[in-house]
């Protein structure tokens, strides 16, 4: 089937980088949140990233009002239920995830795609509590969408080949790649990324090195753009935490056991860039690192 409309659910870091991208590519997007303040500010910062690349010659002007002219908002999640596609992109919570696609159901078409942004959490399970599992899949985008270019797509146990060749176009018509990856905890990027990241929170814990010692060994040892420990800060570290208990509920082998660190930051409220304090403090004009 050709998808025309899609219906985002959840207007965050996420949620704003996918309608940015998908209005871009041509499609009529509808984003709900559960605040208009929410959606407000999603709207905007849409409006100044598109800004941007016309700024760099990316994008024209013309192409950037037609895009913020595809975008529509709402508050009530039932309005979604006309969109071909809806992508969820909420909290990194299954019982939140699993609520959002209740309440979505009896509003759906026939013919509707569900989605799931989310970066470890089971395809199978999820689509399990739909009417739909075989119109369900993973679609994992990577932060920030407007940048990163690969997407995971996960097929669930009953995900039919129709879907997932519809998605597959989608992906093109983005201008990204798809990476397919098999249902198990974390999928592909974060199987690998959040053990690496949760070795280096480990190396800080036990006294190896420092915050600013384990970035730059990983940004000039081994030529990573951003160090372990910022990455961290900019993914959130709830959200990494959320992903390493997954890993290990998931696989049951203590080497995904989450750094106690990493949870004591957490339970601080320090959960990177988005709270203001992480591994870095960035209440200053250069981040400052708190260990």
């Amino acid at each position: 089937m050709e998808i025309q409309s899609v219906g985002i659910v959840g207007a965050g870091q996420m949620g704003n980088g996918i309608a940015h991208v998908f209005a871009l590519a041509g499609y009529d997007v509808l984003l709900t949140d559960i605040s208009q303040d929410s959606l407000d500010k999603a709207i905007a910062l849409i409006d100044r990233n598109i800004e941007r690349q016309v700024a760099r010659g990316k994008v024209t002007a013309e192409a950037k009002a037609e895009a913020m002219a595809r975008i529509g908002s709402t508050l009530t999640l039932a309005d979604l239920g006309a969109c071909d596609l809806i992508i969820e992109a909420a909290t990194e919570r299954e019982t939140v995830k699993n609520a959002i696609f209740e309440d979505l159901l009896p509003h759906l078409q026939p013919h509707t795609i569900l989605t799931s942004n989310t970066s470890s959490i089971s395809i199978t399970r999820l689509a399990s509590r739909t009417d739909r599992p075989e119109k369900f899949m993973g679609f994992h985008f990577m932060n920030p969408v407007p940048v990163m270019q690969l997407v995971e797509l996960i097929r669930g146990i009953a995900t039919d080949k129709a879907t997932y060749q519809t998605l597959l176009g989608v992906v093109e018509r983005l201008g990204k790649t798809a990476a397919s990856a098999e249902d198990f905890p974390a999928f592909i990027v974060n199987r690998i990324l959040m053990p690496m990241i949760n070795e280096a929170v480990y190396t800080l814990y036990e006294g190896v090195g420092s915050v600013r010692s384990i970035d730059e060994s990983l940004k000039l040892g081994a030529n990573h753009p951003m160090g372990p420990l910022e990455l961290a800060d900019f993914i959130g570290l709830d959200t990494c935490l959320a992903i390493m208990n997954v890993l290990h509920e998931g696989l049951a082998d203590t080497k995904y056991r989450p750094c106690p660190l990493l949870t004591k930051y957490v339970e601080a409220g320090w959960l990177g860039r988005k709270t203001g304090r992480g591994f870095y403090d960035y209440s200053g004009a250069v981040p400052v690192p708190t260990r």
